[in-house]
Parts: C-alpha cells; structure tokens; sequence
C-alpha cells in the first residue's frame, strides 16, 4: 500500500515533521513493506518555517529576536534557493507557548519580534515575504511590527508608545514610513476574523491570551482607534482596515501586513500548494492525516478539514490521529473523514489519567495507534 502522512503539529507536544516520525515508526513495525509518503502540514501557525522546510529548495537562517515580552529568543527565516522569497512565523516571536500562564497579557504583549523577523527578511534582498500567521500572545495590531521597520506608533506629542495593544488607546499617527524597500508582504493564515468588532481579534481570541472582559473592550477600542491612524498614516493602507477578512488574525498581525499593501492567503493552501500535497493524495491507497484537537473547529477549514475533503473527493479513506477527539461522528464523516483515534482513549481515557499520559508520551501513543491501524488497513 501507498500511505500518505500529512499531520498538523500536537500544539504543546509535537512539531508536525515529529507527528508523522512517530506515526511512521509505528506503522513499519506493522507494514514494513508499505509505501510511506511523509507530507508534515502547517495551516500558518507555529511549526510554518519547519514544515515548508521539508519541501521548499532554500536555506534556514537563524535569526536572533525576542519574545513578546522583550526577551532573547531565537527564530529563523526560510530563504528559497533563488532568492527571491523569504518565508517566517510569528510564532517564533509572538507565539503564546513562549509565555508563562501568568505572563499573558495582549494588554502589554508585543509582536515587535516578528518585526524584527521581518525586517531580517527584507534585508536579505528578496522580493516577497510571507508571513505564518498563529498561535500568537498578541493583540496589538501589529504595532510592535510596524515599530521594527522604522513605523512606531506615537501619540499627539511625537512620542513612541509603549509596546502592547492597550497603549494604541493615545494613538494618533506614526514615526515615519516603514522601511520594506518595496517587498511584497503575504500573510498565511486561516483566520477571516476582521480586527474589531464581536468576531474581531479581541473579543474572540483575546480571553486565550489572558484578557479578561474589561480587557477586551479596551482592547478592541485601542484597535479601532489604531487601524484609523494606519488609515491616515499609510497610503498603501485600504479604507475600512478594521472590517476586512483576515485583519485580525493573530492578534492584528493581518492588519498590519493589509495596511502595508500586503494581502492574506489561506496558509493550508499555500502549503499544500509548495508540497504538492494534491498529487501526493491522488497517488495514495490511504489517508493519515492529525492534530492535537480534533474538534468541530477542526472541520471549518483547518489542516485536517482540507486534507480529509481532497480524501474524499477522491474516494480515498482518511483516517484522523489526535490527542484528543471531540468533533461529531456525523460531521467528521461528512467532512471526509473515515475513523479517528485518540491519544487519550488509547491512554486509558478519564478518569484513569488518559489526557496527562497523551500529553506526557504523545510520540509513544502515536507510535502505538499507528501500528495497530497498519495491522488492520494494510494489505
């Protein structure tokens, strides 16, 4: 048999190319002689740079930035091979993993790193730099951002803010234009969610970031007064910033790239699309596709609802290996999807302590759960 592996990552456990090893280990244990095609995916957020490491010809540069909260940490940019696209994660700088429990708050969180990612990229020469989008610890509409590249946000008198979504409340232009010698910006991501309003950045995202109620409308205020200053500021920012899809992914970041003439791209598709992931799935006897959740969020156009829909539409069977199951029989079924299985049930399930055993050995389980399903799928 011919199997296909295309996993997101575990969030909090496994990077996606970690996912599909184990899953690869555990089913040759099984089916030593079955065709493994590995494809690792990523929808834009954290393990973007990594997964399109395995199938894009080019270079990782480290790159040395800092956290959402001001402090050292490493990232990297994916440079092709003919040196024209530079390709970083917000993740690497902004990434809510990067933070303590009791550190998260998008009220003073910057995504300057991701700016500093940026504005490396720029520097490297290339003409196009496209931007993951996820998991972010943000909500400051991409003003740390703006900052790296020379735009800082400053209030009536001239002065810089200080970093975080709550100060852009005294908002009232920038510092000067933004230095990205004309690059072209792309932002990937799977989120249409505008900047503001009850489906924007800070009332859906922000309470996962540590916001409490009052915090968000504060919050979604100080984003509504900024994306007026970016309106005003920046010429090749579109009128009507704060309603456009995809300006509140990541805490802002999408508006950010929107106002500096950037467009929003689907990261599922513009993975799927630089790994060939169509002719992977049109060669394949069998589907494996993962996440850490596979939940009813999970079929709204996210890593496993896209891959289980070209299955599908194929005649092809999927099977879906996650953490943790919780989206409907019915609906996963309608989506593409053949069986799922769990970390946790095959743990023990609650209360035996299952979730603490598939978050303490999800490669072990992966491992496990793959060479059982060999035994019964393959030839």
């Amino acid at each position: 048999m011919r199997i296909l592996i295309c996993p997101d990552k575990f969030a909090g456990t496994l990077s996606a190319p970690e996912v599909a090893a184990a899953v690869v280990a555990g089913w040759r244990e099984s089916a030593p002689g079955d065709e493994l095609v590995v494809r690792p995916l990523s929808d834009g957020g954290p393990g973007f740079v990594e997964v399109l490491a395995t199938a894009v010809p080019g270079r990782r540069v480290p790159v040395r930035t800092v956290d959402p909260l001001g402090r050292a940490v490493d990232g990297e940019i994916l440079l092709t091979a003919d040196g024209t696209t530079g390709y970083v994660e917000s993740a690497q700088a902004c990434g809510l993993h990067l933070l303590a429990p009791d550190e998260r708050d998008p009220k003073r969180t910057t995504s300057y790193g991701l700016g500093a990612l940026v504005a490396a990229a720029v520097e490297s020469g290339v003409r196009r730099v496209v931007i993951g989008l996820g998991g972010s610890a943000v909500n400051d509409g991409g003003a740390g951002l703006l900052a790296a590249l020379n735009a800082a946000p400053v209030d009536g008198t001239g002065l810089a803010l200080p970093y975080g979504g709550a100060a852009l409340l005294a908002a009232d232009g920038l510092a000067g234009p933004p230095q990205t010698r004309g690059v072209e910006l792309v932002a990937a991501t799977d989120v249409d969610n505008p900047l503001t309003g009850l489906t924007g950045a800070s009332n859906v995202y922000g309470p996962q970031k540590g916001a409490s109620r009052e915090d968000v409308l504060l919050l979604d205020a100080a984003l509504e007064r900024f994306a007026g200053v970016l309106e005003r500021s920046l010429p090749s920012c579109p009128p009507g910033l704060a309603g456009l899809p995809g300006a509140g992914a990541a805490g802002g970041l999408g508006a950010a790239v929107l106002a500096l003439g950037g467009h929003c791209e689907s990261g599922i598709g513009l993975v799927s699309r630089l790994i060939d992931l169509e002719a992977a799935v049109e060669a394949a006897d069998l589907v494996i596709t993962g996440e850490g959740s596979f939940d009813h969020q999970s079929l709204r156009g996210k890593v496993v609802a896209g891959v289980a829909g070209a299955a599908r539409d194929r005649g092809l069977p999927c099977v879906v290996l996650a953490g943790r199951v919780s989206a409907g029989r019915r609906e996963a079924a309608a989506a593409g999807v053949t069986e799922t299985h769990s970390l946790v049930d095959h743990f023990g399930g609650e209360p035996h302590g299952g979730v603490a055993r598939a978050m303490a050995n999800p490669a072990d389980g992966l491992r496990a759960l793959a060479a059982r399903l060999a035994g019964q799928w393959s030839r």
